[in-house]
């Protein structure tokens, strides 16, 4: 691009990291179930992240569930500063693929409480919920977390699978300073909340930001991705650093290998014509 990318971005105004972050699903079991084969390896994963810059960890207390947060509370308690811990709670598990809505507000303040102790904090720096409960009004699940913010237990509060028009009602209640979608080159149903979170400066977190691996087969962005010696993650993942930014993508993975590829994107500058030409494909 013409113009230099930024390679930070301030959450709620207070929290600069590092525009690529971690996202720790795949820490876990098969199905995002229990624990993973191998723990020690998973715990080196996260440990090569943080040598490697990352400085935002995106987790839910649903991976696992609960597994995930006690990984990274093995892995990092004392935890370093500057390290951001994003967790989220609103969905709840019933066994292997298996994730439902409970937006109940008495339900988030147990969530809240339950993964501090997991955790082992004081204080969750960015609290999301994870998703609407449609059998729960919104502002009842944006107002326990809130309350938990006003008590101090969550710096920062944030939203996931939300539509403008929940954003806006989030927003009457508390400050929220992210959202988190489904979205990548491949799936970019929600350019509108992208628009709208670039307009307030709201971090947009892309969940899935590889397309779930669809991109990395497609021809037309691997001859691409060889005329930058990248991949083609690297060229997904280079285009939504470019996009906006407020973008915080945060690709997960269970390989040291395919962490440092991801990686690999934060030194990718597309061109203004390559990246234009991406935003007007179809994949």
């Amino acid at each position: 691009m013409s113009e230099q990318r930024e390679q930070t971005f301030a959450i709620g105004g207070d929290m600069t990291v590092s525009r690529l972050g971690f996202g720790a699903m795949r820490i876990t079991g098969s199905g995002v179930w229990g624990w993973p084969a191998d723990r020690a390896g998973a715990r080196a994963l996260l440990r090569r992240a943080r040598e490697r810059g990352v400085d935002l960890i995106d987790t839910a207390d649903a991976y696992g569930p609960e597994t995930s947060e006690y990984l990274i509370a093995e892995e990092f308690r004392p935890y370093p500063e500057g390290l951001v811990i994003a967790t989220k709670g609103g969905l709840v598990r019933g066994g292997p693929g298996s994730w439902t809505p409970d937006g109940r507000p008495e339900h988030l303040v147990r969530a809240v409480e339950n993964s501090l102790r997991r955790l082992g904090r004081e204080v969750i720096d960015l609290y999301q919920l994870h998703t609407i409960d449609d059998a729960v009004p919104l502002e009842d699940s944006v107002g326990a977390l809130k309350e938990m913010k006003d008590a101090g237990k969550i710096r920062h509060v944030g939203v996931s699978n939300f539509r403008v028009e929940h954003i806006e009602r989030a927003r009457r209640v508390t400050e929220v300073v992210t959202v988190q979608n489904r979205y990548s080159l491949s799936d970019r149903k929600h350019e509108d909340v992208v628009d709208y979170c670039t307009e307030h400066g709201i971090g947009f977190i892309p969940w899935y930001p590889l397309g779930t691996g669809k991109l990395t087969s497609e021809e037309g962005l691997r001859e691409l991705a060889g005329r930058y010696a990248a991949t083609p993650g690297q060229i997904a993942l280079a285009w939504l650093l470019e996009r906006s930014p407020v973008v915080l993508p945060i690709p997960g993975t269970s390989s040291i290998e395919h962490l440092e590829e991801n990686l690999g994107a934060r030194d990718l500058e597309l061109s203004s014509e390559d990246f234009e030409a991406l935003s007007q494909k179809a994949f």
